[in-house]
């Protein structure tokens, strides 16, 4: 029997819960950790194991650059030294493997149990740092500073956990029309960020904005748009990694790529918990890092929302609840591993709606690659190859396919009503003044600036407001097509159909009565 839905107290609709197909209980499939069954949901489908790797691999590829970025900027900001460094990134690479394996398989009520990548968060990057900073004028020197920002992740973490199950009941204020600006707002957020790996990663670095660099970006753009265009089945599903292999083939003989990492890189490294010492904790660091999680948990809500509706599978209040209970879980864990917080990456959902490919068990095997590499830095080191200008033409395609992702739940939401232009509009400018101008909150308090330098976060909050003030408050809170529920307007009734009489070969005529 097809699921019904049931009218929230908010005039919205929440999906009822169905037996589950082998009749065994009520628990939906996808959170009974049973092997999947054939005809199930393609989420649960499980790969050949030569697609799973290769599509598991092209998501390592997709995000390897986001999390070696935090632990290379905060290990600099601190003064590690190269071989520390070395070990810093090797332990972020280790948490995001073990994050998104506990994501995306789940244990118990932990884990969304969707293709939903984990790794570690950029909104913490300025707070570390400040920490980092505030903690060298104390002590006096910078080996102490990484104990006091993992005691800060681990508290910030267990927080996330206790608060996943309140933190999730914010999805009723999250109806298509919020879901759609935000889902925009993560991929038009994040093309920044590709522009800047397609001039070269960092203003710095030699050649950075160079025709070679760009050129090298265009390429590897052109490259994986036609393979998505000439190749069929399997193969155009692997067209970011085709792409991304063919532009790092092209960058040897311009002078864009070399094997120098490879050869300083350890072949094994097993990860020695707390090796910078045993966390402090320190109250400042404390908050500064909560208020983070918060951040992080807005936009690992939404992420899971974007998510939900490209892989035809809702995020509900326990999915919400369990991706985020792994959010906090990770983060609270990563600092023994001296990793630090973990929180989704919107980029690899850009990948699943690129490729198609809806399968958690392919993300579930790129969280086992992290694993590897973080075990065996030299494989690390082999994927490091990729130069950023080949990235930055694969991310264009990538981002670009999140917003357009978000462009069709705008549509699909209803824009022709005043109230829904007047929240779209508002909130996409709100979120992408972080991008058009970056100091423009600098004089803003830290606890502020931590939340509108993410124009995601920032404008998701004006969003739900938004929609509270329009679709909610006092009378405006009625039932619209796409706004503040899912609720239709009921067509008018008609008059019920007259029954023909059926025609007899005798009788007198039956006079047809007048309705009054």
């Amino acid at each position: 029997m097809a699921p019904s839905n049931t009218t929230s107290t908010d005039g919205g609709s929440t999906p009822e819960r169905t037996q589950d197909p082998d009749g065994t209980d009520g628990t939906p499939a996808h959170r009974t950790g049973k092997p999947p069954r054939p005809g199930t949901h393609p989420v649960d489908e499980l790969l050949p194991p030569v697609k799973l790797f290769s599509t598991g691999l092209q998501h390592v590829a997709a995000m390897y650059a986001g999390v070696v970025a935090p632990p290379l900027i905060v290990g600099a900001g601190v003064g590690l030294s190269p071989a520390e460094l070395a070990l810093l990134i090797s332990a972020s690479l280790f948490t995001a493997g073990l994050a998104t394996l506990l994501q995306t398989l789940g244990i118990w009520k932990i884990g969304a149990r969707l293709p939903f990548v984990n790794g570690v968060s950029f909104a913490g990057v300025a707070p570390m740092i400040a920490i980092a900073k505030g903690s060298i004028e104390k002590t006096g020197g910078p080996k102490e500073a990484l104990p006091v920002i993992f005691g800060a992740v681990i508290v910030a973490g267990l927080l996330c956990f206790l608060a996943a199950p309140y933190f999730c009941k914010l999805i009723r204020f999250f109806p298509p029309v919020v879901q759609g600006t935000v889902i925009t707002l993560i991929g038009v957020s994040l093309l920044p960020v590709a522009v800047n790996w397609a001039r070269g990663g960092s203003p710095g670095a030699p050649g950075y904005g160079s025709m070679r660099a760009v050129g090298l970006a265009a390429i590897t753009l052109v490259a994986v748009v036609l393979c998505n265009r000439l190749l069929r089945g399997f193969w155009q599903q692997l067209s970011l990694l085709i792409g991304l292999a063919f532009g790092t083939l092209i960058a040897f003989p311009l002078g864009l790529a070399d094997f120098g990492a490879v050869k300083d890189a350890k072949v094994f490294s097993l990860p020695s918990p707390f090796h910078f010492g045993a966390p402090v904790f320190d109250a400042a660091a404390i908050v500064s890092m909560c208020i983070v999680m918060v951040v992080a948990m807005t936009e690992s809500t939404a992420d899971m929302l974007a998510l939900g509706r490209i892989v035809d599978r809702e995020a509900d209040e326990p999915t919400l609840a369990a991706g985020l209970r792994a959010d906090g879980l990770a983060t609270a864990l990563s600092p023994v591993f001296n990793g630090f917080a973990a929180s989704a990456f919107a980029q690899n959902i850009g990948l699943v709606a690129l490729t198609k490919i809806r399968s958690r068990f392919v993300v579930a095997a790129g969280g086992g690659i992290l694993v590897l590499l973080g075990l065996f830095p030299v494989l690390g080191s082999v994927v490091s190859l990729v130069p950023q200008p080949v990235l930055g033409g694969a991310g264009i395609v990538l981002f670009g396919t999140v917003a357009a992702s978000g462009i069709r739940t705008l549509a699909e939401a209803g824009m022709e009503s005043g109230s829904n232009t007047i929240l779209v509009s508002v909130s996409l400018g709100v979120g992408i003044v972080p991008i058009a101008a970056p100091t423009f909150y600098d004089s803003f308090p830290e606890a502020a600036r931590t939340l509108l330098h993410s124009g995601i976060s920032a404008g998701c909050v004006v969003a739900v407001l938004l929609n509270l003030l329009f679709h909610h408050v006092g009378a405006a809170r009625r039932s619209r097509p796409g706004q503040g529920s899912d609720a239709t307007v009921p067509a008018a009734p008609t008059a019920p159909a007259v029954p023909s009489v059926p025609s007899m070969p005798t009788g007198p005529t039956v006079p047809t009565a007048t309705p009054s």
